[in-house]
């Protein structure tokens, strides 16, 4: 079975949040980026568009502070879900989360995360510029991810 996760390439992202809304409509029914499970970091200084949203972690700091073992790994689509039976919302993986893409719905009381759309993520299908891809693992190349990450982020590699 392959692997497929979501890919980002903010050299393409042009901030148009297009994939927010389709995010939001999607999961809530409306049209609302604050109900969207990706995001996108704004410099608008510097001309740099980041999209953020889960990478579904394999052990995900937000699944070790969750006190009620609420959010597990589905192993079959390679994904990090919320059981809300079971959710207290007490906000600690939200606390917890590295990359900042969980959030939380003050209305509903309810954490909100993205869950890949069942396979087909619409950030994806809507994204015009082609920034976000939804891609097999077996097509990435790792090191050459890294190394751009770093030129693009201006970190200098440390010998």
């Amino acid at each position: 079975m392959s692997t497929k996760v979501l890919v980002s390439d903010p050299k393409k992202c042009t901030g148009c949040k297009l994939c927010e809304l389709a995010c939001s409509v999607r999961q809530e029914g409306e049209c609302n980026p604050a109900q969207s499970r990706i995001h996108i970091i704004d410099w608008n200084n510097e001309g740099i568009y980041l999209p953020v949203s889960c990478q579904q972690c394999e052990d995900g700091p937000c699944m070790e502070a969750c006190p009620k073992e609420a959010i597990y790994k589905d192993y079959e689509m390679n994904r990090v879900m919320v059981d809300y039976d079971r959710c207290i919302s007490c906000k600690m993986c939200i606390s917890a989360c590295p990359f900042g893409a969980i959030g939380f719905d003050e209305d509903r009381g309810k954490i909100i995360r993205c869950d890949l759309c069942d396979g087909d993520p619409q950030c994806v299908r809507f994204c015009e510029p082609k920034a976000l891809s939804f891609v097999d693992t077996s097509m990435l190349c790792y090191p050459n991810v890294r190394e751009s990450a770093r030129k693009f982020a201006g970190v200098q590699k440390v010998a």
